[in-house]
């Protein structure tokens, strides 16, 4: 009899299949899961506008502090489901994940009760960021925005990295939603190729970049390709680096060109110098900085940014900077 009982036992084990991912889903490169968890809900839209929280509630259904973007989303429901984990394991876990992954923290917030609070992560500020962020299919996901008589804390992580040919942002919500099921929402925004040479730097950004880092790059001076020619478009920006110049007479500076690698070291050493050169004069003539004030170097491919074996990567490599003397 015993024998018969461990075997019934042995058979209805075997007929509990293990749970299994949502057809056609699958984890985002950028971001893993916490092991054990499953894959109830997902969708990837291949463009659309997104808000990134960035700070705490600021009034009803607001959160003031935003990025406004968009690009190709993501979105991942996982459930944790066995009772055996806390919701702020899982968070922990995210948190200690994106940090060694190269991501930058914008935003987070545990909380162990169901707070209502405008902090970052709590439930309340979790609906209002849904909220912003809709999702139109019905499905598992839900369980963010419901609750249970056994529903506990939650936490949010929100955080970007930047790549060579995009902007990352991931936005990480755990919700303890019943003693069962620790339930993760994970959303990844890569943002879409931007078109170039629209951003240009302002006095304010090269001030707070010199203050900060000791030297900034020169968004919005452009040269023709393989030449040190500036374009006319370079104009806007020339004319705010001298606004931060003669705000600060006092101060001196290296301006320095960086190339890509294409071509040999020396073409590209020689390209460098004499783009930063360009820089010096224009704004030395043109724009009425003495020539004392600015010293023009080149380093070539020898600092960059991100890889060169993609577009993306070599054009972030190409630039002019102002650094510090």
């Amino acid at each position: 009899m015993r024998t018969l009982c461990i075997a019934c036992i042995a058979l209805a084990i075997s007929l509990v299949a293990p749970a299994q991912d949502m057809e056609g889903s699958h984890d985002h490169p950028a971001v893993t899961r916490y092991p054990g968890s499953v894959i109830q809900w997902y969708t990837s839209e291949n463009h659309r506008a997104y808000k990134v929280p960035t700070g705490p509630a600021t009034g009803y259904r607001l959160i003031g502090d935003c990025i406004n973007t968009e690009g190709r989303l993501t979105r991942i429901y996982y459930a944790l489901e066995g009772g055996k984990r806390t919701h702020g394991e899982v968070y922990r876990n995210y948190m200690k994940a994106l940090r060694e992954a190269g991501f930058e923290i914008l935003a987070s917030g545990l909380h162990e009760k169901n707070s209502r609070g405008p902090e970052v992560g709590t439930r309340n500020w979790q609906e209002i960021f849904f909220s912003a962020n809709p999702w139109e299919n019905d499905g598992a996901a839900n369980n963010m925005l419901s609750g249970s008589s056994t529903a506990g804390g939650s936490g949010s992580i929100i955080a970007k990295k930047e790549r060579a040919d995009n902007t990352l942002y991931v936005a990480v919500s755990v919700y303890h939603f019943s003693n069962d099921n620790v339930s993760t929402l994970v959303d990844v925004l890569e943002t879409g190729e931007a078109e170039t040479g629209l951003i240009v730097a302002d006095a304010a950004a090269i001030g707070k970049g010199i203050k900060e880092f000791g030297r900034v790059v020169l968004d919005g001076i452009l040269f023709d390709t393989g030449k040190a020619t500036l374009k006319a478009e370079s104009a806007a920006a020339l004319k705010e680096i001298s606004a931060y110049l003669k705000a600060h007479p006092e101060r001196q500076f290296y301006v320095v060109g960086h190339t890509d690698s294409e071509g040999t070291l020396e073409d590209n050493q020689t390209l460098s110098v004499n783009r930063a050169k360009a820089v010096v004069e224009a704004l030395v003539k043109n724009y009425g900085i003495e020539p004392e004030r600015l010293e023009g170097h080149g380093v070539g491919p020898l600092v960059p940014v991100f890889t060169n074996a993609t577009e993306g990567g070599r054009e972030q490599n190409r630039r002019v900077e102002l650094v510090e003397r």
